[in-house]
């Protein structure tokens, strides 16, 4: 199944519903930071929640979800938009650890519960819209399930699933949210609880082939469909944006850079790949300076 978000709504309107397959945006991700299975999980649920709350964007506003849980995997940062575009990276991709208890991999572990997640969102305003919650499980889908609930006051139930075959590439990837809009019935709720208490994974879900449609259609029951869209990696990095960042040094930073090293190599956290500036190069950024 290709990548793709879709977006609709159940209960006659009283709820709305994002699900996003992410499989090859998270397989190259992870190829990208030669990510540990363990990391790959954790990264993949952070960019399928963040591609579906970019969804909830309009126009050029953009996302920033920020993953600090005190695990030894650091830090996660993923960037998304309303175009359905996204980038991500983790602080130590190589960190690894045993099965959790249920045979399972132990994101919680890596991820850790001794933090905060954060979401900022620019709004095109002067200053970005920033939130944050505690980090409450460390399996992330709770992390945001609390932080849509409590941040935002929207009720909601977040699934992600990220599935790593033996050879690390990634076999399934994506997730669903669901929000309760005003008007829902007790007898309403309580449907709806049964429904998500009886699914299967999300990955379950996309491993036995279910489209997106089927999935929610599994939670919600007269499911409508209003949008479908294309999602996709996409980083923002270029030689030209890096030659800015080495401008931005300044002209006596740049002498002794050439001086000390003759050459820059920049890496960008986001898709790994990495600029080479020569003496020639860097003589000509200070030159027109």
């Amino acid at each position: 199944m290709k990548d793709y978000m879709i977006r609709g709504t159940g209960f006659a309107g009283k709820v709305r519903a994002f699900a996003v397959c992410s499989t090859s945006i998270t397989d190259e991700l992870s190829r990208r930071h030669q990510a540990t299975p363990t990391v790959t999980a954790a990264l993949g649920r952070t960019v399928a929640a963040s591609l579906m709350m970019g969804a909830m964007l309009k126009g050029e506003e953009k996302l920033t979800v920020q993953v600090q849980g005190g695990g030894p995997i650091g830090q996660i940062i993923v960037d998304s938009n309303a175009y359905g575009e996204v980038r991500g990276y983790i602080s130590n991709p190589t960190v690894d650890l045993p099965l959790n208890a249920k045979g399972k991999l132990d994101v919680a572990g890596a991820v850790g519960t001794d933090g905060a997640l954060y979401i900022i969102k620019d709004l095109g305003l002067k200053e970005p819209y920033r939130g944050s919650t505690p980090i409450i499980s460390g399996e992330l889908a709770e992390d945001f399930t609390y932080y849509f609930t409590v941040s935002e006051q929207t009720p909601s139930a977040v699934s992600l699933g990220v599935l790593v075959d033996v050879d690390y590439s990634v076999k399934a990837a994506g997730g669903f949210i669901i929000q309760l809009m005003p008007g829902l019935t007790d007898e309403e709720i309580t449907e709806l609880e049964q429904r998500l208490s009886q699914i299967p994974s999300m990955t379950t879900m996309l491993e036995r082939g279910l489209d997106l449609e089927q999935i929610l259609g599994e939670v919600l029951p007269s499911f409508r469909l209003f949008e479908t869209m294309d999602v996709s990696f996409k980083c923002k990095c270029s030689r030209e944006r890096v030659e800015e960042t080495l401008v931005s040094l300044g002209k006596a930073e740049l002498e002794q850079l050439l001086t000390e090293d003759g050459k820059a190599e920049i890496q960008c956290h986001f898709c790994n790949e990495t600029f080479g500036f020569t003496s020639e190069d860097i003589q000509s950024i200070i030159d027109k300076l």
